[in-house]
């Protein structure tokens, strides 16, 4: 068993990220490729997460170099500052989703990047299934290795990656946590490698639009 160190996490969470960065690299530029797609067609570019990953909904929205032409999802209550307990459940529940959807209107021709570690939860499958049914295109950002592992919440039995059109994985191990601790694995890597992974999308995305000759609207620090 590896002793808890920094100096081990840096090297798992390196190996990590370096998988990452090497399986996914075409996924990162289609991915990009189908949003730069829909905006340059007059849709609009949604991102949803619950939990701790709608940290990786905030590290797209309003960051400096980031677009501005963006529509981020983040309800309160499925986000951390009211309760971890509250958000895990609520992320949980079924049919909260249809709420979220009348709220985050959105249309067909739009497209969703959904966000979800374990792709397990309700709230997150079925955001992601009801907007396909809206004729909207979803692109998940998941662990595959932990989504495999485990059973869906959904009523419908999917996870995330099953119901979407395309997928980035963060290559994380099931669990998320990659050094061996008793009781539990401790350093989570599916947030650094999730904002490499979302940076790198919004990037290319970017860099598309502005080869279609519709250059983006982007952020500068406003502390710059």
């Amino acid at each position: 068993m590896t002793t808890p160190s920094a100096n081990a996490f840096f090297a798992a969470a390196t190996d990590v990220l370096t998988t990452a960065i090497a399986t996914q690299r075409d996924v990162v530029v289609e991915a990009g490729r189908r949003i730069a797609a829909t905006i340059d067609a007059g849709g609009k570019w949604w991102v949803f997460g619950t939990g701790h990953s709608h940290l990786l909904v905030e590290e797209l929205w309003g960051r400096a170099g980031g677009m501005t032409d963006l529509h981020p999802i983040l309800e309160p209550s499925l986000m951390l500052h009211e309760g971890l307990l509250k958000s895990s459940l609520l992320e949980q529940q079924s049919g909260l989703a249809e709420v979220l959807l009348q709220l985050y209107p959105m249309a067909p021709g739009d497209l969703l990047l959904a966000i979800s570690n374990s792709g397990r939860n309700a709230v997150p499958v079925e955001v992601a299934t009801l907007a396909r049914e809206r004729g909207v295109q979803v692109i998940a950002l998941t662990s595959l290795a932990h989504s495999r592992s485990v059973t869906s919440r959904a009523p419908s039995g999917k996870r995330l990656f099953e119901v979407a059109d395309l997928v980035i994985d963060n290559c994380g191990v099931p669990g998320d946590a990659v050094i061996e601790h008793s009781p539990h694995p401790v350093g989570a890597t599916s947030t650094i490698v999730g904002a490499m992974l979302l940076q790198a999308l919004s990037v290319e995305v970017i860099g598309e639009l502005e080869r279609r000759g519709r250059p983006a609207s982007t952020l500068l620090s406003l502390n710059a």
